[in-house]
């Protein structure tokens, strides 16, 4: 019994009981938790650091967006970002590598919707970021944009010409930098390598093209945005090179043999003393800008792939692999290959294919002109595709577009939205034209008698447009006389070119013409003459069409007169031209025509006034603006050098200018009113046309800014004619006369008079020269209310700020020179007659005369009057809280006067 009681004692077992709970165990966990709730209102807040649009999400959450799967979410956030940006533009400037980055990024994007978003995104941007701020990362958006046009899917490749046509509006430099790639993608987007057959030994790859099935567009279609694209990036090229000059009219050599060789200069050499560089520079009022020695471009040190077209390989590689492709494409447009379409009729979208293809070629031609071996590339365009030019392009010569009557229907692009938005309006003479260009390039008078057959084709076409051109635009017409000037050089006898001129003057005699083709013509013929004068040096056979043009320049001028000044500018040039070179038949018209153009051009009415009168019309010509400052200053220059005053050696004939006559014309012209204008200003009162002050009897008239700077031209002429005259202290006195006479005593002065008036006595005042009271007390007057108008001028007014400089500069210039003006100036400062508004005016005042370095000595002379003055202003305000103002003015009378060791002592009893 004890063993079991003690076996059950070491294994006792637990009863447990009904409705008790169970005991805990000694190694239990306690499981047992509390839960309290946590605020968190900070993390609830929108962030105020960055702005939100109506969604609530700043640029970090769209950006982050851009990452989604989903299109329908990275649409949303390229349609937020161009919200956001729209409203708060400065974000640009802050993320504008990431913005960058992510748009580029979403180019070759699988959904269309996404590719859409981004262009438009894009095209925003382009308008808010300027070239210098995207050129870091251009080159991440080109790759991104070579990716697109290169990808495998057909809707990226069609996008891609939409992203490309925004870098070209916005950025072209930054874009034709990278030219060697994307003339690559150019190719493949129409075309496809294969190895050809004979071409297999030498490991050559040939490019053909290629037809999609896939596309949404047709093959032709599609070829024609590609080649539209490839055109305003070649357009891009030749605009970025300086050296390539426009189109049309530009200059050709005298001979199509001549070639420049450059200067090779090795600087190791050169620095080490052992090459000589020699330089010429030409003179002239107007040196020549296009030198033949040229500096060898930054380009010279990159690789020849880093160059792109910059270099003449490069432009060789890519001519030989995009002409064959082009002629490929102008095959397929042709008339030939036009079923319903007989002999040189074009439907609308060849014609246009057609264009884009001649376009291209001509800029190639234009960028092969800026190698320096010019006549070397020239010759090998010859040689390669002339023969292909004849037979293709001259085939069919010349063009013109076929009309057709379109029914009613329902647009087959409008549900397309891949279908090519092309224009209307198709230009086939600017086809033809661009045609000759290109075909008139590749001959020369050494082959003439090889292409005569095809350069009889365009003289003729030529001559018919030129006889026949009542509707041609300024574009057609420079492209007109460009083919005409390069065929009057290939062929230069007189039997080929004198109905050529003969085509254009029956063009230039047609009324009604636009300006910028009646200055086009008259370029063409001043130029075609210049070449004739240095030929016919030699040879004496001069152009009857070029001698009857000339003769008529004068008559057009007569009738001309003001309607048109530019144009009246460019014939006087070329009358000057001619007139220069003792062209028989301009100086016998001119002489005829003498009287008319003087008095036409200055609308007088015939027959022409006496000398004193034509002097008082020719100043009010130089008055009133009807002719520009540069004008009337060599009108001013002429009637100088007719003066006596001009230090003719000989002696004066006796058709030159009266000096009485002479003075008046300058005093009348420097006023730049006349004596019943001024007469009729004195009724003007208040503002806006009148700046009046208490303590000056003399109120200004407020000019027009076009007719203060007029006036101001004119007298800075006007000055230094009147400087020129040998004695100094009589023409003062006349000068002096005349202002007291009919200046002194108005009330009202014009701005620009009073102006003109102090510029004129700085100009002739010295030592010898002796002035009245009445002058110095006029001068002072105008000195003063000159400076309370440029003291109370409104900032915002932009018109009157610009007179602020030349009229702060003549009444300084005045005070520092006359040091009795400064005194009455000083004295004219009553302030007791003021009212209060005016008080901060005149501290301001004599705080810049104080601080103004060169009326310093003369304010310490005139401590004791400005010390009196400031006592004034101080009595009228005393008892009231001291403005800034007036501690300023104290401070600087501290500094510059009181503390002075010739001046009376501080001011202490002022404050």
């Amino acid at each position: 019994m004890t063993k079991k009681r003690k076996h059950q004692e070491d294994f006792q077992k637990v009863k447990l009981k009904v409705g008790k709970k169970k005991p805990k165990l000694e190694n239990a966990t306690d499981t047992t938790f509390k839960t309290k709730a946590i605020q968190i209102p900070e993390q609830l807040k929108e962030d105020g650091l960055l702005p939100t649009q109506n969604r609530k999400l700043n640029i970090k959450d769209l950006l982050s967006q851009m990452h989604h799967y989903s299109p329908g979410v990275k649409h949303n956030a390229l349609l937020g970002l161009k919200d956001l940006l729209s409203q708060y533009p400065f974000v640009i400037d802050a993320h504008l590598s990431n913005i960058i980055s992510e748009v580029a990024a979403v180019f070759t994007d699988k959904d269309s919707g996404v590719r859409g978003a981004a262009v438009h995104l894009l095209q925003f941007l382009a308008s808010k970021i300027r070239a210098e701020q995207i050129a870091p990362f251009f080159p991440l958006v080109s790759a991104h944009l070579s990716s697109a046009m290169t990808h495998i899917s057909e809707g990226i490749q069609e996008d891609s010409l939409k992203v490309l046509d925004v870098l070209l509006e916005a950025y072209p430099a930054l874009l034709t930098d990278r030219s060697s790639i994307l003339l690559k993608n150019f190719v493949e987007l129409i075309s496809h390598q294969q190895l050809s057959k004979r071409l297999k030994s030498r490991e050559k790859l040939s490019w053909m093209l290629s037809v999609n099935p896939n596309r949404r567009v047709t093959s032709q279609q599609w070829r024609l945005n590609v080649l539209t694209r490839l055109k305003k990036f070649l357009q891009a090229v030749v605009d970025g090179s300086s050296e390539i000059e426009d189109e049309g009219l530009q200059e050709q050599k005298d001979s199509p043999h001549s070639v420049r060789n450059p200067v090779c200069i090795s600087w190791k050499v050169h620095a080490n003393n052992q090459q000589h560089i020699q330089l010429f520079e030409n003179g002239g009022l107007r040196p020549k800008i296009n030198s033949s020695f040229r500096l060898r471009s930054l380009a010279s040190v990159m690789d020849s792939a880093e160059k792109g077209l910059s270099s003449a390989e490069n432009l060789k590689g890519f001519i030989e692999i995009i002409i064959p492709l082009l002629i490929e494409c102008w095959i397929e447009a042709s008339p030939a290959q036009s079923a319903p379409i007989l002999g040189n009729l074009l439907e609308s979208e060849s014609q246009q294919l057609m264009q884009q293809v001649l376009s291209i070629i001509h800029l190639l031609w234009k960028l092969t002109k800026r190698h320096d071996e010019t006549y070397k590339m020239e010759l090998w365009l010859r040689m390669n595709y002339l023969v292909d030019f004849k037979h293709h392009f001259m085939r069919h010569f010349p063009y013109s577009l076929q009309e057709t009557v379109k029914h009613k229907k329902k647009d087959s692009c409008k549900g397309n939205k891949y279908c090519m938005t092309s224009s209307n309006i198709v230009d086939h003479l600017l086809l033809n034209l661009t045609l000759c260009d290109i075909m008139v390039s590749l001959a020369s008078t050494s082959t003439l008698q090889m292409d005569s057959g095809w350069l009889d084709m365009i003289r003729k076409f030529v001559t018919d447009t030129l006889q026949d051109g009542s509707k041609l635009n300024s574009k057609q017409v420079n492209r007109l006389l460009g083919v005409t000037w390069r065929l009057m050089q290939i062929q230069q006898n007189k039997v080929a070119t004198e109905p050529l001129i003969k085509a254009v003057y029956t063009l230039y005699q047609q009324r009604n013409l636009l300006f910028p083709v009646r200055t086009l013509l008259l370029k063409f013929f001043s130029r075609v003459y210049q070449k004739e004068d240095l030929r016919t040096q030699r040879i004496r056979s001069r152009s009857k069409v070029l001698s009857r043009w000339l003769a008529g320049l004068p008559q057009q001028l007569a009738l001309l007169g003001l309607r048109n000044p530019e144009l009246s500018n460019q014939l006087i040039d070329i009358i000057h031209s001619a007139a220069s070179r003792s062209n028989k038949e301009l100086l016998q018209s001119l002489q005829a025509t003498a009287a008319r153009i003087y008095v036409g051009a200055l609308w007088f009415s015939p027959p022409p006034p006496r000398p004193p009168r034509l002097l008082a019309c020719l100043s009010r010509c130089c008055i009133m603006g009807r002719v520009s400052s540069e004008l009337a200053a060599t009108l001013i220059g002429i009637l100088h050098m007719r003066s006596s005053f001009a230090g003719w050696k000989c002696q004066v004939q006796d058709n030159s200018v009266n000096d009485v006559d002479y003075f008046s014309f300058l005093f009348s012209t420097l006023i730049g009113f006349s004596r019943e204008e001024l007469t009729s200003l004195q009724g003007i009162r208040g503002k806006p046309h009148i700046s009046q002050t208490q303590l000056s009897p003399v109120r200004l008239y407020l000019t027009d800014l076009d007719q203060f700077l007029h006036h101001w031209a004119v007298t800075e002429m006007i000055c230094h004619s009147l400087s020129t005259v040998p004695s100094q202290s009589q023409c003062f006195d006349i000068l002096q006369t005349g202002i007291c006479k009919y200046l002194v005593g108005l009330v009202v002065i014009p701005d620009s008079t009073a102006g003109s008036v102090l510029c004129a006595i700085n100009k002739l005042l010295d030592q010898a020269c002796i002035l009245s009271e009445n002058l110095h007390k006029f001068l002072a007057s105008c000195c003063y209310s000159l400076l309370y108008f440029l003291l109370t001028l409104d900032k915002e007014d932009a018109e009157h700020v610009q007179k602020r400089d030349v009229l702060w500069g003549s009444c300084i210039s005045a005070l520092a020179l006359l040091p009795r003006l400064l005194r009455l100036m000083l004295q004219s400062l009553q302030v007791s007659r003021i009212c209060r508004e005016e008080l901060p005016v005149v501290a301001q005042l004599l705080r810049l005369l104080m601080q103004h370095g060169q009326l310093r000595s003369h304010m310490i002379t005139n401590e004791f009057l400005v010390q009196q003055i400031i006592k004034d202003i101080m009595t009228l305000k005393s008892g009231e809280v001291q403005e800034q103002w007036l501690t300023d003015l104290h401070y600087c009378f501290n500094i510059y006067l009181a503390s002075h060791p010739q001046g009376p002592g501080p001011m202490n009893a002022v404050y």
